[in-house]
């Protein structure tokens, strides 16, 4: 039986420039890795750079790297610690796995490259409980060739861990899986830090994933770190737009199952807000129905809900067949001169929803920050439940 670890935090300090072409990226910051942190931002914005900076394969940067206070990088005193010896397992958009060997012998190469096992943690990285962990036990009889693109990075993954690193990076992992494998190896993957205690940097553009993995996220945009902090809080910021994308823009809201409805196939979730001062966090009494999920009362899960499936009236509605209204506040709105459009933030309660209406409706409506709302939320965009372990 599997069981789960929790990791030392270890910081990551760098201050970092690298330049090619007309593309120059300049980031200095101080994060601690717990759990999964997301790197997340559009194409080009410098996410996959700067991944490779921080795991010494980017030559021509310059700055310094530091992991737990051990230098990897610092160019004022002459350190550069080679790639292999950081401690890094690196996941790359292709697995990059042995054609000539089966999986079982491409997790042997890397159990025998491993150091010696010191930490509990390194004494739960074993080749069973990886294995388990992957599901990996039927296919490792199987060569690369043999394996869908979802099985070869479930490989991928094992083989990193194997190699008992001290922190993994992961290069958008999923981004030749299709869909339904991706969502499948999300799974997997948002269960690896508790099991071995190992944290992660995920790179990603998909703000689903951010979403489905990261508790942090750092956001960068043409090369800059244009946001960092809690995924909920970095997510709620409606000035982050251009850098978040308009189309996919959204919340995170975490809520816990009340109860099921049988009858209609509905399941009834109360949201949570952010902690009373000295106390836990809790329902704060208003409910989202979702089609019936799989879970006992009391379960916690994150949901999505995009901008664009938000919209706005200052009266409860009635006679509609949008089943999720709730009340709240609008604290900020922000109009985009140069387009037809303006987004919003309300808060309901300790959490907060964004919306994003046309400036002509935030004009008829005379909305603004402090007026009282209602937001109605399609259903469907509440498909994205992603259980909280």
């Amino acid at each position: 039986m599997l069981r789960k670890l929790t990791a030392d935090p270890s910081e990551l300090d760098f201050d970092v420039t690298f330049a090619r072409g007309a593309f120059t990226l300049r980031i200095a910051h101080r994060v601690e890795l717990k759990g999964i942190v997301a790197l997340y931002g559009q194409n080009g914005s410098g996410k996959s750079t700067l991944l490779r900076i921080l795991a010494g394969l980017e030559p021509g940067a310059r700055g310094h790297v530091r992991f737990a206070g051990t230098p990897w990088q610092d160019d004022a005193a002459n350190v550069a610690v080679l790639p292999h010896r950081r401690g890094v397992g690196f996941i790359f958009q292709e697995p990059r796995l042995f054609p000539h060997l089966d999986v079982a012998g491409n997790l042997a190469f890397a159990a025998r490259r491993a150091p010696r096992a010191e930490t509990s943690r390194d004494h739960a990285v074993t080749h069973e409980a990886v294995v388990a962990a992957l599901e990996l036990g039927r296919l490792l009889t199987r060569r690369p060739g043999e394996l869908s693109g979802g099985e070869r990075q479930r490989v991928a993954l094992a083989r990193a861990l194997l190699s008992r690193p001290r922190v993994l990076f992961l290069d958008e992992p999923l981004s030749a899986v299709d869909n339904r494998r991706r969502l499948e190896i999300l799974d997997y993957i948002g269960r690896l830090p508790a099991l071995f205690g190992i944290p992660m940097i995920y790179v990603t553009h998909a703000l689903d994933e951010v979403v489905r993995l990261a508790d942090h996220m750092m956001l960068l945009s043409d090369g800059r770190l244009a946001a960092h902090g809690p995924t909920e809080t970095v997510l709620e910021r409606i000035d982050l737009a251009p850098a978040t994308g308009r189309f996919e823009a959204g919340v995170m809201l975490r809520a816990i199952v009340a109860r099921h409805d049988p009858a209609y196939q509905l399941t009834e979730l109360v949201h949570l807000g952010e902690p009373a001062a000295g106390g836990e966090p809790g329902p704060r009494g208003q409910s989202l129905w979702v089609p019936l999920v799989d879970a006992m009362p009391g379960t916690e899960f994150r949901l999505r809900i995009r901008a664009r499936d938000v919209t706005l009236a200052i009266n409860r509605p009635t006679g509609v067949s949008t089943r999720n209204v709730v009340e709240g506040t609008l604290v900020e709105v922000r109009a985009e001169p140069e387009t037809a459009f303006a987004e919003t933030l309300i808060d309901i309660g300790g959490a907060r929803l964004r919306a994003r209406l046309t400036r002509k409706s935030i004009d008829e409506l005379a909305l603004g920050a402090g007026v009282r709302v209602f937001a109605m939320i399609k259903s469907i965009s509440l498909d994205r439940i992603i259980p909280l372990d």
